[in-house]
C-alpha cells in the first residue's frame, strides 16, 4: 500500500480542495502535510459551498480519518472558525479529525510580526496574506517554535511569554505604525487553544506508517502550488514550505518509497495572487474576462487573481519536479466563448527559446512563444461524459497531453463535485 499525492501545480487556487473531495471515497486517511490558513480549499456540493482552511478536505466523508500533519502550522483561532462552520453540518470531527504533536503553532505575534515585516518593505512587499505563516516556519527552522504537543505540558504558557516577548522585541525593531490589541487577541488565542485540545493529538509518523502496513489507503493533499515551494517556486514570492511532492515526505513522516500516484492539478489557463513575476499574465479584455467568468477570487483573502494563458514551460517544470503520473485539468468551462486560445510553449530568454524554466523569469529576461488553438462556444458545465466535450477542447487537451507526456485523467467542468468528467 502507498501513499498518493495530490498537487497543485501553478501558483495555488488549482483546485484542489475539489479533487480531494471527489477522490476521497477511494481512501481512508487523508492527510494535510503542509501550509496553513492562507490557503483556502474550495468544495461545493449539494448547493454549498464550503471553504476549508487547515481542515483536510476529506471532512464531509464520515468514513474518513483526516490528518493535519506535522508539517502544517496552525491558527487555533482560525481552526476553531472553521470548527464551527463544520457545527452545522453535524460531522463528528471529534473523532474523524486528528492533529500531529509536531505541527507548529502559529501565535498572535506572528501574525502581528507578518504585517510589521510586510509594511517595512514598502514597494518592495511579498504579497504576504499576513496570517503569519512566514514567521511561524523562521521559528520553526530557528528551533523557537512551539507545536501542538506543547499544549500538552503544564509549562507550556511559559514557553508562549518568552517567544511572544521575543515577537514584540521585533516588531519594535521594525519601526512601523501598526495598530494591535495584543491583550484582546491573547484572549481569543487562548480560548481557541482549550477548544483545540478537545481534538485528538497523535504522533502521526507513527499513525501513518502503521495505517500503510494495516493496508489502508492514504490520499496526501497539499496547499498552495509548486510554483509558490520556498526551494522550486519562483522564490522570493512564495509562500515558507516545500509544497512539491517532497514535502510530502517530510510534512508527514512518510519514506520516498511509499509514494504511489502523483495527481498534479492544473487549470486550464493560469492564475496567480499577488507579486511576482507571471510570464502570460494578460492585461487586456481578454483577461479582465477570465477573472469575471472564472470568479477569480481568494477563497480565504478574496484578492483578485491574475489571470494569463497556459504557461506550459512552467507546467512542465512542475510535473518534472513531482515526479506526476496523472494530471487533472480544471476550469475547462471558463474558457468556453473566447475565439482563440493561446498556450505557451516556450521562453524566448537572453536570445534563445528555451524549454525549461529558468533561475529569472523577470519580464526583462522572458518572452512567451505561443501555440494559438481554435476556441470552442459549447456550455460544458451541464456535460458527464468525455465523448460530449467539444473537439476543439479534445484537440487542446491531446496537445497537452503530447507536450507534457502524461495522460489528462479527470477534467473539471464546473465546481461542484458532480461536474468531473473522468477520461
Amino acid at each position: 500500500m502507498a501513499v498518493d499525492l495530490l498537487l497543485g501545480l501553478q501558483w495555488g487556487d488549482e483546485g484542489k480542495g475539489k479533487i480531494v473531495d471527489v477522490l476521497t471515497s477511494n481512501y481512508n486517511i487523508i492527510a494535510r502535510f503542509q501550509g496553513g490558513p492562507n490557503a483556502g480549499h474550495t468544495l461545493e456540493f449539494d448547493g454549498i459551498k464550503h471553504v476549508l482552511r487547515t481542515i483536510p478536505s476529506g471532512i464531509f466523508h464520515k468514513e474518513s480519518i483526516n490528518v493535519i500533519g506535522n508539517g502544517v502550522v496552525i491558527d487555533p483561532v482560525v481552526f476553531v472558525q472553521e470548527l464551527d462552520g463544520l457545527d452545522q453540518f453535524n460531522l463528528d470531527y471529534k473523532s474523524n479529525l486528528i492533529i500531529s504533536r509536531k505541527a507548529h503553532v502559529i501565535l498572535p505575534t506572528h501574525r502581528l510580526l507578518d504585517a510589521a515585516s510586510e509594511t517595512s518593505k514598502g514597494k518592495a512587499k511579498i504579497g504576504s496574506t499576513l496570517k503569519g505563516i512566514g514567521p511561524t516556519y523562521m521559528d520553526k527552522t530557528g528551533r523557537n517554535g512551539i507545536r501542538i504537543g506543547d499544549l500538552e505540558l503544564n509549562n507550556w504558557k511559559d514557553k508562549y511569554r518568552a517567544l511572544a516577548n521575543k515577537h514584540q522585541a521585533m516588531i519594535n525593531f521594525y519601526n512601523v505604525d501598526i495598530q494591535y490589541d495584543l491583550k484582546e487577541m491573547e484572549t481569543e488565542f487562548f480560548e481557541a487553544v482549550e477548544r483545540l485540545k478537545e481534538l485528538q493529538f497523535i504522533d502521526s509518523e507513527e499513525y501513518l506508517n502503521q495505517a500503510l502496513k494495516s493496508g489502508k489507503p492514504i490520499l496526501a493533499e497539499g496547499a498552495q502550488g509548486s510554483l509558490l515551494d520556498i526551494d522550486f517556486g519562483t522564490y522570493p514570492f512564495v509562500t515558507s514550505s516545500n509544497t512539491t511532492a517532497s514535502g510530502a515526505c517530510t510534512g508527514l513522516g512518510v519514506a520516498p518509497n511509499k509514494i504511489g500516484e502523483v495527481f498534479g492539478i492544473f487549470k486550464a489557463y493560469t492564475t496567480r495572487v499577488g507579486s511576482g513575476p507571471f510570464p502570460t499574465e494578460l492585461f487586456d479584455q481578454v483577461g479582465d474576462d477570465m477573472a469575471r467568468i472564472g470568479h477569480e477570487f481568494g477563497a480565504v483573502t478574496g484578492r483578485p487573481r491574475r489571470c494569463g494563458w497556459l504557461d506550459l514551460v512552467a507546467l512542465r517544470y512542475a510535473c518534472q519536479v513531482n515526479g506526476v503520473t496523472q494530471l487533472n485539468m480544471m476550469k475547462g468551462d471558463v474558457l468556453s466563448g473566447f475565439k482563440t486560445l493561446k498556450v505557451c510553449t516556450a521562453y524566448k530568454y537572453k536570445g534563445e527559446v528555451i524549454k525549461h524554466l529558468p533561475y529569472n523569469i523577470e519580464e526583462e529576461n522572458i518572452t512567451p512563444i505561443y501555440t494559438e488553438f481554435e476556441g470552442w462556444t459549447e456550455d460544458l458545465t451541464k456535460m458527464t461524459e468525455a465523448s460530449q466535450l467539444p473537439k476543439q477542447l479534445n484537440d487542446y487537451i491531446d496537445f497537452l497531453e503530447k507536450e507534457l507526456e502524461i495522460p489528462i485523467t479527470i477534467v473539471s467542468v464546473g465546481p461542484d463535485r458532480t461536474q468531473t468528467i473522468n477520461r
